[in-house]
């Protein structure tokens, strides 16, 4: 068995024989003496075959990525790499045996390979030999493995929950999967394990954790697959602050145990309005500043009329002001980051640049100078200041600036890469209108407790009636979320009219939930947090994929195994399916 790792070895270890085993990171030939680098999952150590050792023959025939054992002695090197951590020793061979020899390599096994992605997804075992991906992965497991020790010191149990399940409305596509045996139905691969740890609250078991496995059929991103991981919380007799408070400590032991960062808490906690109305967004990048900022009052007697005729119809007009940076913005510039908002179905962007005290800009021969000097004094204008304005219906306007806030923050690196920002978004609405649907829709699930005093506001007023969900929020991703869950039958039935269900319907989905309910069902809340997602952030990386063994494209596709695939017509039979032309295509 393999008792070595390269890293290990320094120069307290010259003169001490030892077996090392890897694969050849490369081969260099200095005028007969050979130089092997080793590589191993801790990282590569130099070997030293000499002429006259009986092994150099063999080791001629090395090339990069074979699977060799090697003996030797450890010694100090001549010419020390400060590079590596082994860069002070060296191993002068005394055995060497080739394990394994390896092909001509699809791309080079290196951190800064040229290789498309697609290349490296197929040969994924390939990619994964890559320093980088093994550290991305070593930190997923740090992650579970600090998880795992903070909630099991707090009397949490760690319960499997199943993988087939029925089918539940809860947002997004189900992947399903028929029954043999049950000709013509479906299983349902879980969303979320939602139901499952509710009822084990109800079930008595008071406080639950998973590492799940979920399931969702949707369009995918960098930051989305459809096979992700929460580390999944359910508590019984707890209330909003508790489950924060406990969630925040278990994040700052996870940044230190990882990262060695001290995050501060408690954390900063911010409603969703405010999120919304500051920065655009419910998940706030806070690593620099740039509040989104009304200055619809400015213009309550404006002679321009386009801005009257947003106000007339009851639209709002917000803007962003850039500091010290006029200069940089061209004409040309400025029309890309009109398009860039238009993409946010705003009619326009409007700017002024302000500039040895005097303004200029696409609107400046329409404003009056009254409305110029408000709008210095609002925002606090300062030389070489450019302010960019957006007047149009209040959602499109926030979603617009708050984009177009995140596309300056990158364009004019106002995000230090070392940063992490924390806090927590709370009070979010208990349902958002969806287009596509025509109908309000639950903003987190349809299980989240209304605060008491919006509970009549679920049938008269759903678009201010507020939940007691929050989110967790880093670097301007949401890293998890959770709520107070309803237990009371009468108000879980009160949420399912609100949403739409008749009683048949609420019966035929969640009939055996709500039969639950029926048995003393204690207080209860929980929350889960996306492992990709925090292993994403703690690696450094914006894509998803980096963090995740055999991750899938953005069409959901396994390109080393080319899953998915067609099947035999045989199994087709057995379930009862049968595959149309029109399917084909």
């Amino acid at each position: 068995m393999k008792t070595i790792n390269n890293v290990s070895l320094n120069l307290s270890q010259v003169g001490k024989e030892v077996t090392l085993y890897g694969w050849v990171s490369k081969v260099r030939n200095l005028g007969g003496l050979l130089f092997v680098d080793l590589r191993d999952r801790s990282g590569i150590v130099q070997l030293v075959i000499h002429p006259e050792s009986e092994y150099y023959e063999t080791a001629t025939t090395l090339r990069n990525e074979f699977v060799i054992k090697v003996q030797g002695i450890v010694s100090e090197r001549e010419s020390k790499n400060k590079n590596i951590p082994t860069g002070e020793i060296e191993i002068e061979v005394s055995s060497l045996e080739i394990l394994n020899k390896a092909h001509d390599l699809p791309f080079e096994i290196s951190d800064h390979t040229t290789a498309l992605e697609d290349t490296r997804l197929k040969y994924r075992y390939l990619d994964l030999r890559r320093p980088v991906l093994q550290q991305n992965l070593m930190i997923r497991h740090h992650i579970m493995a600090s998880v795992r020790e903070y909630l099991n010191q707090l009397d949490f149990v760690e319960v499997e929950t199943p993988v087939l399940f029925k089918s539940s409305p809860e947002g997004a596509r189900d992947y399903l999967v028929p029954s043999r045996v049950n000709k013509g139905k479906f299983y349902a691969l879980p969303q979320s394990p939602q139901l499952l740890k509710q009822l084990l609250m109800i079930g008595g078991m008071e406080r639950y954790y998973q590492i799940a496995k979920c399931f969702r059929d949707e369009d995918l991103r960098a930051d989305r697959q459809p096979e992700f991981t929460q580390i999944d919380l359910e508590m019984s007799f707890v209330d909003q602050d508790d489950i924060m408070t406990l969630t925040e400590e278990m994040i700052k032991k996870v940044f230190k145990d990882v990262k060695n960062i001290d995050i501060q808490t408690p954390l900063l906690r911010m409603t969703y309005e405010e999120a919304i109305n500051t920065y655009g967004s419910d998940k706030p990048d806070l690593r620099f500043d740039m509040k989104i900022q009304d200055i619809t009052d400015v213009f309550t007697n404006t002679s321009f009329q386009v801005f009257r005729n947003v106000l007339e119809n009851h639209g709002i007009i917000n803007a962003l002001v850039v500091k010290n940076k006029a200069d940089l913005y061209s004409r040309k510039k400025l029309d890309q980051l009109t398009e860039f908002v238009k993409t946010y179905r705003v009619s326009g962007l409007a700017y002024l640049k302000y500039n040895g005290g005097e303004w200029t800009g696409s609107i400046r021969k329409v404003l009056s100078d009254e409305e110029l000097n408000q709008i210095y004094t609002k925002l606090g204008i300062e030389e070489n200041d450019l302010v960019l304005i957006v007047a149009d219906q209040k959602k499109l306007v926030k979603t617009s600036l708050g984009a177009l806030r995140l596309k300056l923050g990158k364009d004019l690196e106002l995000i230090h890469p070392d940063d992490y920002k924390l806090l927590w978004v709370v009070d979010f609405p208990v349902f958002e209108y969806s287009e596509e649907e025509g109908r309000y829709m639950a903003c987190h699930h349809p299980f989240t407790m209304p605060y008491e005093e919006d509970m009549d506001k679920l049938k008269t007023q759903p678009d201010v009636a507020r939940a007691k969900a929050y989110d967790i929020v880093i670097n301007g991703y949401e890293a998890g979320g959770g709520s107070i869950r309803i237990h009371q039958a009468d108000i879980q039935e009160k949420m399912f009219d609100a949403l739409g269900f008749t009683k048949e319907s609420a019966q035929e989905k969640f009939g055996f939930f709500m039969d639950a309910f029926a048995y003393g069902t204690p207080p209860h809340g929980g929350l889960a947090l996306g492992l990709d997602r925090l292993t994403m952030l703690l690696a450094g990386t914006d894509n998803i994929r980096d963090v995740i063994a055999f991750p899938k494209t953005a069409s959901a596709s396994d390109l080393m195994s080319d899953a998915p695939n067609l099947v035999d017509s045989k199994q087709l039979e057995e379930l009862s399916i049968a595959i149309t032309k029109k399917d084909e295509h």
